[in-house]
């Protein structure tokens, strides 16, 4: 108001240009004392996330409120700047171990990847995908492929389709921890039962591994039924924040927890299976050629009298018109040839590929499981 005034005057009043200058330096003084007499705006708040930390005395399972837990930070990455170096650059001097985690809508091959989420014992970092698109994708590129970073996961083989398909990714050096409880559960003499795979929620609440329930996922299962673009809508908002991370902030804390549990050879047997989930549903022309090869068998496990049986994926075709006999009334058919052998039968379902059936085990198992597809098949 006062700068308005002084350009009204200016000119009836024919003010020296001496007078002029004080009046502007008057003026300028008087806004420079507003300005600095004014707080700064305060920051953002900070978002923190609480994570167990692993603990040689700490029991199998914790609450809430326990002393088990310390707060990290929480970051929004659409930039990658904003990453830890030793994660963009990976090397064998700094090997790392993170959490990961993917959220998008139809989270495969044709859908839309939105949010991937890292867990660091420090700190946790939510990379927008929507925002940050394939800038921030291509340098986080080199660690997700990298076998001096060991990533933590659950269930990888959509996450790991979305990755390669829709950013060129290969997803590699993976524990998944849906593997690794199968494998503890049959290391310490439970029956394998077919189709019985954990889910994270179940994972979470087994008092050995964590303890914790988690009544939110479902509420978020019904909210992505009435709202499948959920991920999509910017700017995140506190429930997505709080969601995506929920999903990864236990993940290192149950890796622990794992690792104290498995052998050697059933550690070995978790990062070959977890290499052959993340091919599972990443069909190329060159039968994954240009993929970092599988995880070797280790040296002290490879001397032993009884060498432990290579695992594998076969991907069988599946004529026009075979899948329902494949799968049979009620799913009997293929109900019957996972009983029959101890290997994983997956099928593509209402995400794809619909004409396939993958397998996964060791080479004499999935053998005798593509026998028994393949008769399913025949016409008599």
């Amino acid at each position: 108001m006062q700068l308005q005034f002084y350009i009204e005057t200016l000119t009836p009043l024919r003010l020296s240009s001496s007078l002029i200058l004080r009046e502007r330096v008057s003026v300028s003084d008087r806004s420079m004392e507003s300005i600095e007499s004014d707080p700064p705006p305060p920051p953002p708040p900070l978002r923190q996330a609480q994570i167990p930390l692993p603990s040689a005395t700490s029991g199998g399972s914790f609450s809430e409120n326990s002393a088990n837990f310390t707060s990290v930070p929480i970051h929004i990455i659409t930039e990658p700047s904003q990453l830890p170096i030793e994660f963009l650059e990976p090397s064998p001097q700094k090997q790392l171990v993170i959490g990961l985690d993917c959220e998008g809508v139809d989270l495969c091959r044709n859908g839309t990847l939105c949010i991937m989420q890292l867990a660091f014992a420090d700190a946790i970092y939510l990379v927008d995908v929507i925002e940050g698109g394939v800038k921030v994708m291509e340098a986080c590129k080199p660690a997700l492929e990298s076998s001096y970073v060991t990533k933590v996961i659950h269930d990888c083989k959509r996450d790991s389709e979305a990755l390669y398909f829709q950013f060129g990714i290969k997803l590699n050096n993976v524990l998944d921890t849906q593997i690794a409880y199968s494998i503890i559960e049959e290391q310490e003499g439970k029956n394998r039962v077919p189709d019985d795979y954990i889910s994270f929620v179940g994972l979470l609440a087994d008092p050995r591994y964590c303890g914790m329930s988690y009544p939110e996922k479902e509420e978020v299962r019904v909210l992505l039924r009435q709202d499948p673009s959920f991920w999509t809508r910017r700017p995140l908002s506190e429930m997505m924040i709080r969601t995506a991370t929920d999903d990864v902030r236990f993940l290192l804390y149950i890796y622990q927890k794992m690792i104290n549990k498995l052998t050697d050879l059933s550690l070995w047997r978790v990062f070959i299976r977890g290499a052959l989930y993340c091919h599972c549903f990443c069909l190329n022309n060159n039968n994954f050629a240009d993929w970092p090869p599988l995880p070797p068998i280790p040296d002290d496990l490879a001397g032993e009298d009884s060498v432990p049986q290579g695992e594998i994926l076969s991907v069988l075709d599946v004529p026009p018109g075979k899948m329902g006999r494949v799968i049979g009334k009620r799913g009997a058919s293929i109900m019957s040839v996972k009983q029959s052998c101890n290997a994983e039968i997956h099928m593509g379902g209402n995400k794809g590929p619909p004409d396939r059936v993958f397998i996964i085990g060791p080479v004499k198992e999935v053998r005798k499981a593509e026998a028994l597809i393949r008769g399913t098949m025949m016409d008599i």
